[in-house]
């Protein structure tokens, strides 16, 4: 048996000084973000108040430094709110007007999937702007949706755009710019993003020879670059907890500038000289990552890890995070609303406060680098949980084991693919010779991700409501305070292994079954996967008929796990469409799928193929049924009643139109038929229904005559939350109400379920 180790140095009430007042900052920015108006300036005026009776009475300094940073940080981010409302650019938005403007391009071009075709998302900063014949100078952040094409401009470049302007949603922003024209390049990138991009560009090649895979995973570790990473990848990193890997994180940094000191102390650099080395390392890394503001929060918390692990150990650690989350904020209040702010801050601050003493824990029964790379992750994943399941709605029960298994990895696969990306710039051959030694590291992590993400409970379901998010706050700091007592004991320490090893082997029943959902005697689901459709009929035993699979692999997985579905004999796609095929990954993931029933019009032809990729990586075969066709699983039948034809190029009029009687209960599922497709349905012999499916996610494009002649008395839309379509349409809800129809929202309700009770029909939603 080793010895444990040196204790820790204790965290004196010095050390949490800069702690108390970075939550202070925190609190004070949120508010300001959030508060605002009339609001945030009585809160100032009673902080400041306060302040001053503190005074007075000779409150300690401490509590004045509280206040004074509290009300500092609220004002600067109201202030930058109110800045962003008041600029011209957002008064114009307001108007949709016209723009033309100068701007400099502050993130990496990304092409997106769309309903209607491919688009191109950026931010870019707006340095002047005209319109309606007024020309303002302006700082303004705006959105920018362009055309294909926009993704071959480079960050930092400096461009004319010509568009119209639109309301944002996010009060960071002033607006969205939809560009028609071609943009206008009037200066390149500056040379020091010139000499990333080559960078960037060069640890790509290095890596080219590797597993597909792999050599995606490697420029995400290194550069943060993920545009090559599979969708059905990214979803296995996230089930196994692993999705810090794949973004820009302070452990990224960590990694290369610990390599980097390494190699300076090497090289005989020492004191002062190691400080400078790490300064350009952080540096480096910024500018090679690029200079957006996760990044320039990954460069500090990394820095922070730096520190915790050197001469001035766990106090200098939590010294050093208080003041890197109290400068983040002043120089950015916008971050006290970021999610990935929240994940790094609270994950570091694990690793400084509870890692200790749970290696400490575990150290008179294992070895100290053992019990430390146990306790790390199982820290970072204690602190992080909460925000994690509030973000994602479930909580990974194997993400400590995976990230101890990969852990051993992530270090080689970061480090050879930066040495191979450098190395490659002078001498090709040895630097692909690196990447590709790295990729083969970076394809264990691969590897770790996919079983684990293949195991029967990688991830439990978990409700993100106000009650179920506090339930896991008493959970997980109650586990935080049992843990260390577990961990002394070897035996205590096994069980608990043994128990969490069979939880994950063996499935959990239906998720959610604590909280209600889903209702006894559920016969039709439609799930909340945002703007697209997913709808699940149930055939018993675990065993349901999926209609369509909505826009996002990780929303429909979790949505048939909540609903305890395991085996799907069919999963029918109404057309090709994103918002209804994209999801499909999540659907086979982890269940036994018997085919897929497709439309015969391969429209678009991207999404159609993409559908036969995905279908034949998990051997499932791919038919189109015949008009007229029907089909049945257990108590679910289903006729296929339209298209007899299809009468326009519109993918939407290809929709396959099916009349599903289950349980008794006649559903018609619509797609997103338009109406002259939902004029001929009235020629068919469709009858009286009891819950109709709304076309098009309740789009003003319909015939009345479809929606208010078929008796329905439960009408669902499929929709997502502040969508950009306008959907559903006010008209529409109004003939549905007229008809007698009451309808449900799913981005309102969240999943909805059709319940039978009796001969009697319910609807029950999850929120």
């Amino acid at each position: 048996m080793t010895s444990p180790g040196p204790e820790p140095a204790a965290i004196t009430p010095a050390d949490l000084r800069t702690s108390v007042l970075a939550v202070a900052a925190w609190g004070g920015a949120l508010a300001g973000l959030h508060v605002g108006g009339w609001w945030l300036v009585g809160a100032l005026v009673t902080v400041t108040v306060s302040a001053a009776v503190a005074l007075v009475a000779g409150a300690p300094r401490m509590v004045l430094a509280t206040l004074l940073v509290a009300v500092v940080l609220a004002g600067s981010a109201g202030l930058r709110v109110a800045a962003t409302a008041a600029s011209p650019v957002a008064r114009w938005a307001e108007d949709r007007t016209v723009v033309t403007g100068t701007a400099t391009v502050r993130t990496d071009p990304v092409l997106r999937e769309g309903q209607f075709g491919d688009y191109v998302v950026a931010e870019v900063r707006m340095k002047e702007a005209t319109s309606r014949g007024e020309t303002r100078a302006t700082g303004a952040t705006v959105l920018v949706l362009a055309r294909p094409g926009f993704e071959q401009v480079r960050l930092g470049s400096v461009v004319r755009l010509t568009g119209r302007l639109a309301p944002a949603d996010d009060a960071r922003l002033a607006g969205v710019l939809s560009v028609g024209r071609e943009p206008v390049l009037l200066a390149p990138p500056p040379k020091p993003l010139d000499a990333a991009e080559a960078v960037r560009a060069s640890v790509r090649r290095a890596a080219s020879d590797g597993p597909d895979d792999a050599a995606a995973l490697v420029p995400a570790l290194v550069t943060g670059d993920d545009a090559a990473l599979d969708e059905s990848v990214v979803e296995d990193f996230q089930d196994a907890g692993l999705t810090h890997l794949t973004a820009v994180s302070g452990t990224n940094l960590t990694l290369l500038l610990a390599f980097l000191l390494l190699l300076a102390r090497w090289c005989r650099v020492r004191g002062r000289g190691l400080v400078v080395v790490g300064l350009v390392g952080v540096v480096g890394f910024v500018l090679i990552a690029r200079t957006e503001p996760s990044v320039v929060r990954a460069a500090a918390m990394g820095t922070v890890a730096l520190l915790g692990m050197g001469s001035g150990g766990r106090a200098a650690g939590v010294r050093s995070l208080g003041a890197a989350v109290l400068l983040l904020l002043l120089l950015d209040p916008w971050l006290a609303g970021s999610p990935g702010f929240a994940l790094s801050a609270l994950a570091t601050g694990g690793i400084l406060f509870v890692g200790p003493v749970l290696r400490d824990a575990m150290g008179g029964w294992l070895p100290r680098p053992v019990a430390e790379a146990v306790a790390v992750p199982l820290a970072a994943q204690l602190a992080c949980t909460p925000v994690v399941a509030a973000l994602s709605e479930e909580v990974s029960l194997v993400a400590v084991a995976a990230n101890l298994v990969a852990a051993p990895a992530v270090g080689p696969a970061t480090v050879l693919g930066l040495v191979g990306g450098v190395v490659g710039l002078l001498v090709p051959p040895v630097g692909a010779l690196l990447g590709t030694v790295g990729c083969w590291s970076a394809q264990v992590i691969v590897l770790v991700a996919r079983w684990s993400a293949d195991l029967p409970t990688a991830s439990t379901a978990w409700p993100a409501g106000p009650a179920g998010l506090s339930l896991l706050v008493v959970l997980t700091v109650t586990a935080t305070l049992l843990a260390p007592r577990v961990l002394r004991s070897r035996r205590a320490s096994s069980l608990v292994l043994v128990l969490l090893a069979a939880v994950v082997v063996r499935p959990l029943p239906a998720p959610g079954w604590w909280s209600g959902w889903p209702p006894d005697g559920w016969v039709v689901a439609m799930c909340d996967v945002g703007q697209g459709d997913a709808v699940v009929v149930a055939a018993g035993d675990g065993a349901a008929v999926l209609f369509d699979a909505g826009p996002d692999p990780p929303a429909v997985d979790r949505c048939l796990d909540r609903l305890g579905v395991r085996r799907l004999p069919a999963v029918v796609l109404t057309h090709f469409h994103a918002d209804h095929v994209d999801g499909l990954p999540g659907v086979l993931a982890g269940r036994q799928v018997g085919e897929v029933q497709v439309t015969g019009l391969r429209e678009p032809e991207a999404g159609a193929a993409q559908v036969e990729r995905w279908a034949a990586a998990a051997q499932v075969p791919l038919r189109v049924p015949a008009y007229g066709e029907r089909a049945g699983v257990g108590p679910v039948t289903w006729q296929v009643l339209a298209p007899r034809r299809v009468l326009s190029e519109n993918p939407n009029d290809a929709s396959l139109v099916l009349l599903v009687e289950a349980h008794g209960v006649r559903l018609l599922l619509t797609g997103d038929v338009e109406p002259g497709s939902q004029a001929a349905l009235l020629r068919e012999p469709v009858g009286r229904i009891d819950v109709l499916k709304v076309p098009h996610h309740g789009s003003a494009h319909q015939d009345a005559r479809l929606l208010t002649g078929l008796g329905a008395r439960v009408g669902l839309v499929s929709v997502g939350e502040d969508n950009d379509y306008g959907h559903p349409s006010g008209r529409t809800l109004e003939l549905l109400e007229e008809a007698g129809v009451r309808t449900w929202r799913t981005d309102e309700r969240g999943d909805v379920a059709v319940v039978l009770r009796g001969d009697e029909l319910r609807v029950v939603t999850s929120r």
